[in-house]
């Protein structure tokens, strides 16, 4: 019987990632229209609502812009770690480790001038989120502790200490014994640039942008692929191998826990431990279809919050929000699948493409 085998192309398909983008998206809605019709659904109606509830007019586009920050955020904390080659899998955890930093301080500040107190809580959660991955990058510099086990574990440890702090210390003694953290000072809050959304999209993009010409254009980026590309080489190199992971995987934590910041001081009004809504385990997906690249995660996290905020809208047409968690899904396994076809060649064994890598399935 003749197996198939993966051959690498001599040159890939035109396109790139951004074709194998657009067939991910193409492959999910057609799994989805089958999904609507088989549970007696219309599927151009669906996708009608979900594009009008999330980039529909100013409003519609204002949702989905605060729902894309902490998604951008959160995807490039995981691109500027897989740049490295590493994963970390723990953003979530670093989400509310960045928010309880900014609750502190929020708590300790509530009479200071809005500027003030804005900007001392977004310094705090980036700090936050650094904190919990200096556990984890100590661990995998020093140690060889896979990073995934260890930034995954403290997801959990970041969520009961929110869980502690709002049944406990930080509980409103005005909540009529629900378990609520005190309500945000009025100046702790980012002023909006249109409709609802908040000045967060500029800190977001800012850091987009300073994070991709790190990766790309600098020196120390230059020696980040290099150590993520060949352990060996770096060496070889004079890289030191024990300081990029650290720095990498604080300066993870911290742009994961600058998410939570915003997040608290632009869309939420009080902490809660729901405020991380599963946006640290969406930017891995973020990331993984921008390359591990932090120039492509903006585009990517603006795509995932319209699907997102659309799946919500279509709950009034009597169809779950899993729908949209099923396109995200399948979003992403199209596309992967789009990027390994545009680089390999399926061949069976016996055939030959000549000045080819093979690569066995």
């Amino acid at each position: 019987m003749r197996r198939p085998r993966l051959s690498l192309r001599e040159q890939p398909l035109p396109g790139g990632q951004p074709l194998a983008f657009a067939i991910g998206l193409l492959i999910a809605l057609i799994v989805g229209t089958l999904l609507l019709l088989g549970a007696g659904h219309e599927p151009l109606k669906i996708y009608s609502r979900m594009f009008e509830a999330s980039l529909g007019d100013p409003d519609a586009w204002a949702v989905t812009i605060n729902r894309a920050i902490p998604l951008g955020l959160a995807g490039l904390a995981v691109a500027v770690a897989g740049s490295m080659g590493l994963w970390n899998i723990g953003a979530e955890g670093q989400i509310m480790a960045g928010a309880i930093a900014a609750a502190w301080v929020a708590r300790i500040g509530d009479d200071w001038p809005s500027v003030v107190l804005i900007t001392m809580m977004l310094i705090a959660a980036l700090g936050g989120g650094g904190v919990l991955a200096i556990g984890p990058a100590l661990a995998r510099a020093k140690l060889g502790v896979n990073e995934i086990i260890t930034t995954l574990m403290l997801n959990e440890v970041a969520i009961r200490l929110v869980q502690w702090l709002i049944h406990g210390p930080w509980k409103d003694p005005d909540s009529y014994n629900f378990p609520l953290a005190p309500m945000l000072p009025d100046q702790a809050r980012l002023p909006t640039v249109f409709s609802r959304a908040h000045f967060g999209l500029f800190i977001a993009a800012a850091v987009i942008i300073m994070a991709s010409v790190a990766v790309r254009y600098t020196a120390w980026g230059y020696e980040l692929r290099i150590a993520g590309s060949s352990e060996a080489t770096a060496r070889y190199s004079g890289i030191s191998l024990s300081k990029k992971i650290l720095t990498v995987l604080v300066l993870s934590g911290a742009i994961a826990g600058l998410a939570g910041g915003v997040e608290l001081t632009g869309t939420a009004d009080r902490l809660t431990e729901t405020l991380s809504n599963g946006f640290g385990f969406a930017g891995i997906i973020v990331a993984a279809l921008a390359l591990m690249r932090p120039s492509g995660v903006a585009v990517v996290a603006l795509l995932f919050g319209a699907v997102q905020i659309g799946g919500q809208s279509i709950q009034t047409l009597g169809v779950s929000s899993s729908v949209s968690t099923i396109l995200q899904a399948f979003v992403l396994f199209g596309a992967i699948g789009a990027g390994v076809f545009s680089r390999y060649r399926v061949l069976l064994d016996g055939e030959s493409q000549s000045a080819s890598k093979e690569v066995k399935q």
